[in-house]
């Protein structure tokens, strides 16, 4: 069973919103069901369907998460040592085209949140970039071609 990097704050979200799920939208999604059934035939009636599609994702839903909470495995701060870019660090990097600097946090997969600089391990740019050090120089294939960047910092990020 593979575990799934995160970090503690990261862990805590998906529990609350498997909790939120469970405690919330699972039964108000129960009760729409129950209601739109009050309404007669349900070949036709289009808020049953709704209410069962929905209640289809939330059971979805929370079997990933509840699969993912078993396999979690949150990464302890203190063993980063900030020399190299690893799980559990944030890093400058500084575009070697535009000189335009950047900075991303590498986490997990379930964490990874590109509009908040968080970027999962598994993302082709936080896999060129892990191992490096500042100073370094990485080349990474984008959508738009390679791109270069050079490491400017790397600080371990408040897990």
């Amino acid at each position: 069973m593979e575990k799934i990097p995160f970090t503690a704050l990261g862990l805590e979200a998906i529990k609350a919103e498997l909790m939120k799920l469970k405690t919330e939208e699972r039964p108000a999604v129960i009760k729409a069901i129950a209601d739109a059934r009050e309404h007669g035939d349900l070949s036709e009636n289009a808020e049953y369907h709704a209410a069962r599609e929905r209640q289809s994702f939330i059971e979805g839903r929370v079997a990933e998460l509840e699969d993912v909470v078993s396999r979690a495995e949150v990464i302890n701060a203190s063993q980063i040592t900030g020399e190299t870019i690893t799980f559990g660090t944030s890093v400058m990097v500084a575009d070697e085209d535009t000189d335009e600097e950047s900075e991303y946090a590498i986490v997990g997969p379930y964490e990874a949140d590109l509009s908040k600089g968080l970027i999962s391990t598994s993302s082709p740019i936080a896999k060129a970039l892990i191992g490096k050090r500042v100073g370094d120089s990485v080349e990474v294939t984008t959508p738009r071609g390679l791109k270069s960047y050079e490491v400017l910092s790397i600080k371990v990020i408040g897990l």
